[in-house]
């Protein structure tokens, strides 16, 4: 059985578990519908193609890819989890209170950033007489010896919108009427982020 599972980014909130305040990360995750499977003989790797959600109307790519399925509405989200199995599976089975989980998502794009904010440079002081370069990155490089800006140099540029991975996070509760789960710490991205959960440790195991 996979375990991968998406959810939507909702907001933060917070628990007290023995007297200990605890940040939590609010989620909400939509059914996930079997749409098609990926075989070795034919695709070259084994996944299943999920369904997640649900909207209205689907663009011309998205139609003719569920013209050739069984699929009678339209998922919002599609996404491939590595799974054997040709068969939905239950959430509940999966997202289990105390579970440890890896969380992947898009950070938020923050544009293009100098050096002070993206790589917390001190800057450069602010007397005898310097006015407009206090936040400059200053020398990127040597002189003779190598002669040149070396690979990797902090440097400006776009900041954020980054896959980040979260590790070692747990799954503090989940209300499969609702579909919302809570997990403790923060996550990657802005509300309305899709984030893939990935189980790693079960408590029943």
């Amino acid at each position: 059985m996979t375990k991968q599972v998406y959810a939507t980014k909702q907001s933060m909130s917070q628990a007290f578990v023995e007297g200990k305040r605890i940040p939590l990360t609010v989620l909400t995750v939509d059914p996930h519908v079997l749409i098609t499977q990926k075989t070795i003989e034919k695709d070259g790797y084994s996944a299943s193609v999920m369904g997640i959600g649900t909207k209205k109307k689907a663009n011309k790519p998205l139609a003719g890819f569920l013209k050739k399925t069984d699929q009678k509405n339209t998922p919002r989200i599609i996404r491939e989890v590595s799974s054997d199995e040709l068969a939905d599976y239950d959430l509940s089975e999966i997202l289990i209170p105390g579970s440890l989980v890896n969380v992947t998502a898009m950070s938020k794009g923050k544009g293009f950033s100098g050096v002070m904010k993206r790589w917390n440079f001190g800057g450069g002081p602010r007397t005898h007489g310097q006015s407009d370069r206090a936040r400059a990155p200053g020398s990127i490089g040597r002189g003779t010896t190598p002669g040149r800006v070396l690979k990797g140099k902090h440097m400006p540029g776009r900041m954020g919108n980054e896959n980040i991975t979260i590790e070692n996070l747990k799954i503090h509760s989940y209300d499969a009427e609702t579909g919302i789960v809570q997990i403790t710490g923060a996550i990657p991205g802005c509300r309305g982020a899709i984030a893939k959960i990935s189980i790693t440790k079960s408590p029943n195991n």
